[in-house]
C-alpha cells in the first residue's frame, strides 16, 4: 500500500527486533501551572482520566502497573515486548534524584525494553538531560513535548505557563544530545481556525523534532474549557473539516517527520464535543482515502 507520510507503527518496528506495546504509567505528578509554582488549575483543556486506561493508578507502583499493563496486553500478544511510557501529568517534574529511580524502577520490569516520558518544555533541566543522555546509550528512549501551539497568545489563554520559545529551547536542547523527540499539538484550540494551524505547520517542521502527535480538540466534562464552550460555544471541526485540515497540514511539514497520531479518542461519558463516532483506524483510513486522492490529482 502506498504510503502518504511516515507513520509510527512502520518507523518503531524498525527500531526495535520485537514488537512493542507502551503501558501508560501515572507516576503521581502534578504540573508547574496546576500545583501554584507558576499557576493553579492546569491547562483549560486537561482531565487525564480522558486518556488513562483503566490499569493506570498513580495508587499503584510503577512496577504493578507495568505488571497489570502486561496481563492487559499479553492476552492478546503473547510475545510483546513493553515501553513503560510515562503519561500522566508532567512526567519530569521533580528532583533528579527521584525521577531516576522512578525511570529505572520501570526499566527493572521484565520485558519492559524502554521508556517514553511524555512532559513540559519548562520542566527539563540539564543536570536530567545529562542523566537522559547516558540513559538513550543503554535502553530505547523517547522524550515527548506538550508544544499545544506555537502562538504566545493561544499559551496564555489556554493556562499553559511558559511561551513558545521555551518549547524550541527544549526540544533542540534534548535533539542535541541524541535522544529521540516527539512533539504534542491540538487542532482547534479557542481562537485558532484552519489557517493559524497551518501557518504553524512549518514552525513545527523546523522544530528538530522525531515524531509528531496531532489531535482535534475536544471538549471534556468538568474542564474550565467546557464551562468556556457552553456559555460562549466556539467552532469545533466536523470530521470533514478536520480530515481537510490535516491534508493541508502534513503537505507543509518535512518528509521525515513521523507522524504518531491524528486523532484522540475520549471516553463517551466524559466528551462533550465533538462526538464523531470514528474509531481511530477509521479516521486514518478516511484521511488515508483523503490523501490518495489529493495524490491523484497532484499527478493529472
Amino acid at each position: 500500500m502506498e504510503q502518504y507520510y511516515n507513520d509510527f507503527g512502520t518507523w518503531i518496528r524498525n527500531q526495535l527486533p520485537f514488537r512493542v506495546q507502551k503501558i501508560s504509567i501515572d507516576a503521581g505528578f502534578t504540573c508547574p501551572n496546576r500545583d501554584g509554582r507558576i499557576g493553579i488549575g492546569g491547562c483549560i483543556f486537561c482531565d487525564n482520566k480522558s486518556f488513562n486506561p483503566s490499569y493506570c493508578s498513580h495508587t499503584k507502583s510503577i512496577t504493578e502497573q507495568l505488571e497489570d499493563g502486561k496481563r492487559f496486553f499479553a492476552k492478546k500478544y503473547p510475545d510483546m515486548k513493553y515501553l513503560a511510557y510515562f503519561q500522566a501529568y508532567t512526567n519530569t517534574y521533580d528532583a533528579v534524584d527521584k525521577l531516576k529511580a522512578l525511570y529505572e524502577e520501570a526499566l527493572g520490569v521484565e520485558d519492559v525494553v524502554g521508556i517514553v516520558i511524555g512532559t513540559r518544555p519548562d520542566c527539563i533541566s540539564n543536570e536530567l538531560l545529562d542523566y537522559l543522555e547516558e540513559l538513550n546509550k543503554r535502553t530505547f528512549l523517547i522524550v515527548e513535548y506538550g508544544i499545544e501551539s506555537c502562538n504566545d497568545n493561544t499559551l496564555r489563554y489556554i493556562n499553559r505557563g511558559h511561551d513558545f520559545a521555551c518549547t524550541r529551547k527544549a526540544i533542540e536542547d534534548t535533539a542535541r544530545r541524541g535522544i529521540y523527540v516527539g512533539g504534542h499539538v491540538i487542532m482547534g484550540l479557542p481562537g485558532e481556525d484552519a489557517s493559524e494551524s497551518l501557518r504553524q505547520a512549518p514552525i513545527i517542521s523546523s522544530l528538530p523534532l522525531t515524531m509528531l502527535k496531532i489531535h482535534q480538540m475536544q471538549i471534556i466534562k468538568g474542564t474550565k474549557l467546557a464551562k468556556i464552550y457552553k456559555e460562549h460555544p466556539f467552532h469545533l471541526y466536523t470530521v470533514e473539516e478536520y480530515i481537510d485540515l490535516i491534508t493541508n497540514y502534513i503537505g507543509l511539514l518535512r518528509s521525515d517527520l513521523i507522524l504518531e497520531r491524528f486523532v484522540t479518542q475520549s471516553p463517551p461519558e466524559m466528551l462533550i464535543a465533538p462526538k464523531w463516532g470514528l474509531k481511530n483506524y477509521e479516521f486514518t483510513n478516511l484521511l488515508n482515502n483523503k490523501l490518495k486522492a489529493k495524490k491523484l490529482i497532484e499527478r493529472v
